[in-house]
């Protein structure tokens, strides 16, 4: 993994420092000199070149990262180093080490990264990744999206994130330039950056698609981009047509994708001149993967339009969770089998769409209902409102950021599912809290 065998720039960062793979490579190797092979070790990281750094040299040598945000609370870090106990502690600086113990907790020869479940850094369980789901889901991408070495990814995704990590392991591994930045898609100098260097594709979530939307994306002059990818959870219907929309206008590509920490990355993807006439599909299962739906006696259903949990196979499924330093020493837990936990169907053409989270229902009075849907629904009715479905059986919370829209939400939900209206119970607060990914924190909503 990492070989970066390429000639051209490999990474150009928004504070003016531009390496070649070469110079890339040789950094990689001489960050990693200060730390011994299968250590474990923490990346406090961030978007910038000091952290690719680290991370890439860790993957280069052996070394075992697990990857938190440079501004990862005290309290939080304490539970991860009670947990893990790790040989050192990197905090994105230049020599930067904390050596925290005497020695690395034993580690299984095929773990090569570990990252948090979520996204958030709250809870100390862990995915463990090896260096085989690595290379299968990376190669994977490369081919589906067709990259090569003229392509330039810019970041928009915390890279302690999966799938913001994978578009960095993709772009690395196909000899295109990585721009780092840590700024957001709100910020001014962020597309200064952009238009400078020329970018040709981004990432985003759900909500970063949504927050395009708002800030006027459409009438932004950018002529290199090329490829605009979503994942993160399902984006809303409008909002897939009005991207879709703009790239078939414009000549670029708007790809859906969908993807699991515990998959590694990605899953699959719904090819872009499918991006229309599919609106709101998942697509199709990546190269070297495979798909089934499993009904709730673990029967394969074989039926179009018949709901059941998704079920993936290939290499990219990784060997297992972590919850202490004791896990890291295990091998593979799945055989390359995913149970996603997600709810899905497929079309007569063999295209997938996710109805739901399997945990993510409520019985009301009797009644099956999904949490998700309700909240895709209100959002595509209120597009200016954020919003996010919780609670119990018998009384679903709609959580809102706006009072003066409660009533026509309550009116609206209630209409939409017949359920007395007793059985809602709207919740106005300042904002809904969401994870340095931009996924909502349904934890914290009571």
């Amino acid at each position: 993994m990492y070989r970066l065998d390429f000639e051209g720039i490999a990474v150009v960062s928004d504070d003016g420092r531009k390496l070649t793979y070469p110079e890339l490579a040789n950094a990689c190797d001489k960050w990693a000199r200060n730390v011994p092979r299968r250590s474990l070790v923490f990346l406090l990281v961030k978007n910038n070149l000091n952290s690719l750094i680290a991370y890439v040299g860790a993957l280069r040598n052996g070394i075992v990262p697990l990857m938190l945000d440079a501004d990862i609370n005290r309290d939080s870090l304490d539970r991860f180093l009670d947990a893990y106990r790790p040989l050192a502690i990197y905090n994105g600086k230049e020599d930067s080490w904390t050596k925290v113990n005497e020695d690395s907790p034993p580690l299984n020869d095929e773990l090569a990264l570990l990252l948090t479940t979520s996204g958030s850094t709250g809870s100390p369980k862990l995915v463990r990744q090896s260096y085989k789901n690595i290379e299968a889901n990376t190669a994977s991408i490369i081919e589906y999206l067709k990259l090569d070495a003229t392509e330039k990814a810019i970041t928009t995704l915390p890279m302690n994130y999966t799938y913001g990590l994978s578009i960095i392991n993709s772009h690395l591994n196909c000899g295109a330039t990585m721009l780092m930045t840590a700024r957001g898609i709100m910020e001014r100098e962020f597309w200064t950056f952009f238009n400078e260097h020329g970018a040709t594709s981004f990432g985003g979530v759900p909500y970063t698609y949504e927050m395009l939307d708002r800030l006027m994306f459409f009438r932004r002059k950018l002529p290199t981009l090329r490829t605009m990818t979503q994942a993160g959870g399902k984006i809303l219907v409008p909002l897939h047509e009005k991207f879709a929309k703009y790239a078939a206008e414009n000549g670029k590509n708007f790809v859906v994708m969908y993807g699991q920490c515990e998959a590694t990355a990605r899953m699959s993807y719904l090819p872009p001149d499918r991006a229309l006439d599919k609106i709101g599909s998942m697509g199709i299962v990546i190269p070297g993967g495979k798909f089934s739906l499993i009904d709730v006696d673990g029967k394969e259903i074989t039926e179009p339009e018949v709901t059941g949990e998704l079920v993936y196979k290939g290499d990219n499924v990784t060997l297992g969770y972590a919850e202490n330093a004791g896990d890291l020493a295990k091998g593979d837990e799945r055989g390359g089998v995913l149970v996603t936990g997600d709810m899905a169907k497929f079309d007569e053409d063999g295209f997938y769409y996710i109805v739901g989270r399997k945990k993510r229902f409520l019985k009301i009075f009797g009644n099956r209902v999904n949490l998700d849907e309700t909240e895709r629904l209100i959002k595509a009715n209120f597009p200016n409102l954020d919003c996010a479905c919780g609670g119990v059986d018998d009384k679903m919370k709609i959580f809102v950021t706006d009072a003066s829209f409660s009533q026509q939400i309550r009116d609206f939900v209630v209409d939409k599912t017949h359920l007395n209206f007793t059985a809602f119970e709207l919740v106005v607060i300042p904002v809904i809290p969401k994870n340095d990914s931009g996924k909502t924190l349904y934890s914290e909503l009571h």
